[in-house]
Order: C-alpha cells, then structure tokens, then sequence
C-alpha cells in the first residue's frame, strides 16, 4: 500500500514538473512567433521550430532538418559543454536543495558560490609553483572551506538569534560581491593587467578529460556527479539526514523527539556553503582560470530554480541541472541559427518557476489529479519559515 502511494507520488510529481516544463516551451514559441517581426522581418510561426531545434543541437550535438527530415550528430562539443555548464547547477542545486530539506531558504547560495571562487583562487595563487597533485585539491579544499565559512555565518545566526535567513543570505550576497572587488583590486591583483583581475590559476587548473579549444571536459564534472549519491545518501540513508529532513517538516516534534533543530540548522546552512562554494571554486578552477573584480555570475540564483525544479531530491536536481545546462549551452547556437537572443532561456526559466508556483493550472491543462505528496512543498519554504525558538 505504501508503495503504491510512493509510486502514485513520484508520478505526480513527475507529472507537475513535466508538465510546467512543456507549458514553458509552449509559451516560448508564442513569445518567438509574436516577436518574429521584428527578429526576421516578417511574421514567421514556425520560428519557434527553428529555434528549438538549434537550442538542441547546440546542446547535443544532433542536427535536425525538417524538410527534408534528417537526423545527424555533428560533434561531442555540445554535449561536453552541457556537461559543463551543467556542473555548477548540479551542486548549487544540491546546496539550496538541502536547506530545502531542513525548511530553509538558502538565497545566499550566489554569496557562498563567490566566496568558494575568492577562497580557490587564493589558494592557487599562494601555491603557483606547486605541483597539480597539490594545488588543484588544495584549491578545491579552500573553496568548499570559504563557502562552508560563508554559510554557517546564517546558519549560527537563525539558529541562535532568530534572523530570517533570507534577509540575511541576500545581504551576504552583496557583502561577497564587495569582498571580491576589494581583494581582487587589491592584494590579488595581477601585475600589468589591464583590467582589475587575479593572475591565472596556474597548477591548481583541473585536468582536461576530454574536447578541444573552447570545449574543454574538465574532471569537475565528475566531483557534482559523485556529489549527488553522496548528498542522497546523507539525507535518505544517514541518521544526520533523517533529523535535517525531521527538522523541516516540523522542529517542535523534532525537539521532542530529542533532536536538536539549533544544532541542525547551522549544520545544514554550513553544508549548502560547502556545496556552493565547491562550485565557484570548480568554475574558477575549471573554467574562468582567474577571478575578476567584477565576476557576473547568476548561478547561485539560478540554482533556486534547479532545485526546485528537482523537488530537492538530489537525482532530480541531477536532472534538472543538466536541462538548464543544456538550455545555458545550446542559447549561442539558437541565436546564431534562428536569430533569436539569448534571453529566451531566462524567459523559459521564469516561465517554468511560474508554472510550478501556480500548479493548479498544469494540474487542469494535463488533467493530473491533486494528490498527496503532489504539491510544490519546496515552495512553503520559499513564501514561510518557522520562527524563534529553534
């Protein structure tokens, strides 16, 4: 029986989820073909086609052609670089994701995923004439230990003081952002750059599994692969992630039961840190190979719509980290081919928010029956969180 209500569950929420997904899509092609005037000249209603089929070769490889039909795999760079764009949101997802599970709203992923690049690229800059073998774990290690750093400072606040960790989390955000200017100006600025930047990672770059110029496969990618078993186990298989989860349903029940909700909420916020600054410190590392004053990067936000998206499961943060990948990775090939900005993958992410937030509407376009374990129950996270006294 419970089985059978687990199953009926999964499948609702599969459906919800899915659902939001294809809705998204379908309001994309009307925003492509209202706008077509003014991308291609004339009204085109099939814009949305060229586009999305360019959206998926950019991401796959695969070409497809319509007229005539065919089908043909062009190269590995799109999947490799799905791959890669992939990896920060598979662990930011899984940091926010997290302190979804224990009820809270961990909006600071942004400041703590910029903390672990500030805290990397430091690293590797102290250890330039260091071999690889020591540099590139050391520079990961200061990362996570700059994002754990970073998120504990809300935890220990919530926890003891009662601040809401939105507020504080946001205000964190903009606290890194200045740190990073201040440091990067300053102290770790390279010598005769012609902008405000840190010198190149040297030594602590990871190793190239795979891909040519401009697709490079870096080994970070396995790091968020493994990391998602690993937080899966934790939550679902350990004693630690039995009370993280408790603590989120209901902390009163979980004090009473013995467990300690203070102690859980500072574990849990340290731990999405550590996460999120595991991925700025894989981007410095992996990617950027330095670290400039002004780092423009939106994969902390973004990672509230991946787990969200992922319903906080781990294996389906996995998922929806590589659809956003692939969207991130096959926009420059759509722009080039159909004409059509690269601002339409924020559009789709917003659309998809939209949806989930408002399931009642993909719950009456798909005719999928309101059920238990059904809900968005991520989102009572975002719009409430229990007060003092924890």
């Amino acid at each position: 029986m419970i089985d059978k209500l687990i199953s009926r569950s999964l499948r609702g929420q599969l459906a919800i989820t899915g659902g939001a997904i294809v809705l998204a899509l379908l309001v994309g092609a009307i925003v492509m073909g209202l706008t077509s005037p003014i991308i291609t000249g004339s009204f085109d209603p099939w814009l949305w086609a060229e586009a999305y089929l360019a959206l998926l070769q950019g991401a796959t490889g695969i070409a497809f052609a319509l007229d005539p039909f065919s089908i043909e795999f062009k190269s590995f760079n799109g999947v490799i670089d799905t791959l890669v764009r992939s990896t920060p949101y598979i662990l930011g997802g899984l940091a926010v994701g997290l302190g979804f599970k224990a009820g809270l709203f961990n909006i600071g992923a942004q400041g703590q995923f910029l903390m672990g690049a500030l805290g990397a690229v430091t690293a590797a800059i102290v250890l330039a004439d260091a071999p690889t073998a020591i540099a590139v774990p050391v520079a990961l290690v200061a990362g996570l230990a700059a994002g754990a750093a970073y998120g504990f400072i809300p935890g220990w606040l919530k926890a003891y003081t009662g601040a809401h960790e939105v507020v504080v989390t946001i205000m964190l955000n903009f606290v890194a952002l200045q740190i990073i200017s201040w440091a990067v100006s300053g102290p770790l600025r390279a010598a005769g750059a012609t902008f405000a930047r840190t010198p190149d990672v040297g030594a602590a770059k990871l190793p190239v599994l795979a891909g040519s110029t401009g697709h490079l496969l870096h080994s970070g990618v396995l790091i968020a692969f493994i990391a998602v078993p690993i937080v899966w186990w934790v939550l679902y298989r350990s004693t630690i992630g039995f009370e993280i989860r408790t603590v989120g349903a209901n902390p009163d029940a979980a004090r009473y039961a013995g467990m300690r909700p203070r102690m859980i909420i500072v574990l849990t916020m340290t731990a999405s840190g550590l996460l999120a600054g595991l991925a700025g410190a894989i981007e410095i590392v992996g990617v950027q190979h330095y670290l400039p004053a002004a780092y423009a990067t939106t994969v902390g936000f973004d990672a509230i719509t991946v787990a969200l998206l992922g319903r906080a499961n781990p294996w389906g943060i996995l998922a929806s980290g590589l659809l956003l990948g692939a969207l991130r990775a096959g926009a420059p090939l759509m722009q080039i081919k159909a004409g059509v900005p690269v601002q339409m993958i924020d559009i789709l992410q917003g659309v998809i928010l939209f949806f989930l937030a408002a399931d009642l509407i993909v719950r009456w376009v798909f005719r999928i029956r309101e059920g238990r374990g059904t809900d968005v129950d991520e989102l009572k996270t975002v719009t409430s969180s229990y007060g003092g006294g924890t």
